[in-house]
């Protein structure tokens, strides 16, 4: 069982996703879908974070592969300096900025300090690794108003 960093405990309900960065979402994802038979839905742009999310179910788990969509996108640097893999951690909160706030009360070091938006309507806000060994930390809200994707 994955278990949130102590300092996120009180507020996360479990495992959202896991983030994998590729260079090219159409050269990596069959060997998710083809190879591990997993299922997917349509890649979805993500404006305010300039990516391609595609997203992978493993039963009721998600992966998310995310690709660059611009040149001065977060991830581009990310693959340049670090290459492909492991990006992220997103833990489902109930409300992301009473999440927000209660971290922002505890001296929390955050990348967000407001709620933004993300793939598939979700509200979100980062968590400076800094703060989780070393792990970049998404918290995701679902939107109340349009069912979970899958």
């Amino acid at each position: 069982m994955t278990t949130p960093p102590a300092v996120l405990a009180p507020i996360v309900r479990g495992l959202h996703h896991v983030a994998i960065v590729v260079e090219s979402i159409a050269k990596s994802r069959g060997a998710y879908e083809q190879a591990l038979g997993l299922a997917s839905s349509p890649i979805e742009h993500v404006a305010d974070q300039k990516v391609n999310v595609l997203v992978l179910y493993a039963g009721t788990q998600r992966i998310e592969l995310v690709e660059p969509a611009s040149p001065d996108s977060p991830v581009t640097n990310f693959l340049a300096k670090r290459g492909g893999g492991l990006h992220h951690l997103a833990w489902k909160v109930d409300d992301v900025a009473a999440a927000i706030a209660r971290l922002e009360a505890l001296n929390v070091r955050l990348i967000d300090r407001a709620p933004r938006p993300g793939a598939h309507h979700t509200r979100i806000a980062f968590v400076h690794p800094s703060a989780t060994g070393g792990v970049l930390m998404e918290l995701v809200e679902e939107p109340r108003d349009h069912p979970p994707a899958r």
